[in-house]
């Protein structure tokens, strides 16, 4: 598995962006997303599963959190596009996504990301947060039945760009160590 100071794989994969007829599908690669700014990418295991739309729906929730921390934020799953576009019509929560939901249908990017789950082969929970400059600076994996913390995710963030030594249960606003 990938994982902190590795370099987070190139990739060109499509992605559903919208559900405005004609412009639902984008092509997305490593190249137009690291752009200057921190990534978090966040896999789910599968589409029309019970966990995942809660945790999907909360990364949208925050969407003003990552931007305001110039962060890209993506969405990944081993479903295809057209099934992302499906499930994104059909529910309520996933219709007004404001971040792509990227289809891996080959599982290339996530074997070479080595997130796989042996026996089914779909992915495990799994976010990275990724520097500027494309490296893996943080890695946590969840098995399939539980959901992630978008709140942890985003305390995380705002510790790396401080760009200092940050105490255990540091928060924004408290002091970092020197």
């Amino acid at each position: 598995m990938l994982t902190v100071g590795d370099k987070f794989p190139g990739f060109e994969k499509k992605a559903v962006v919208s559900l405005e007829p004609g412009k639902e599908f984008q092509t997305l690669s490593s190249e137009n997303i690291q752009n200057g700014k921190w990534t978090v990418f966040f896999w789910w295991p599968l589409d029309f599963t019970f966990v995942c739309p809660t945790e999907i729906a909360s990364f949208n929730t925050h969407f003003e959190e990552f931007e305001k921390r110039n962060t890209n934020l993506i969405g990944a799953s081993i479903d295809s596009e057209f099934v992302h576009l499906a499930w994104r019509n059909s529910h309520r929560e996933l219709k007004d996504l404001r971040f792509p939901m990227l289809a891996d249908t080959s599982k290339s990017l996530s074997e070479e990301l080595g997130i796989l789950e042996k026996v089914n082969k779909i992915t495990y929970r799994t976010t990275y947060i990724i520097d500027p400059d494309g490296v893996i600076q943080h890695v946590s994996v969840n098995g399939l039945e539980v959901g992630r913390n978008v709140k942890e995710i985003i305390r995380l963030l705002d510790a790396f760009q401080t760009g200092a030594l940050t105490p255990c249960n540091w928060e924004p606003g408290q002091l970092t160590l020197n």
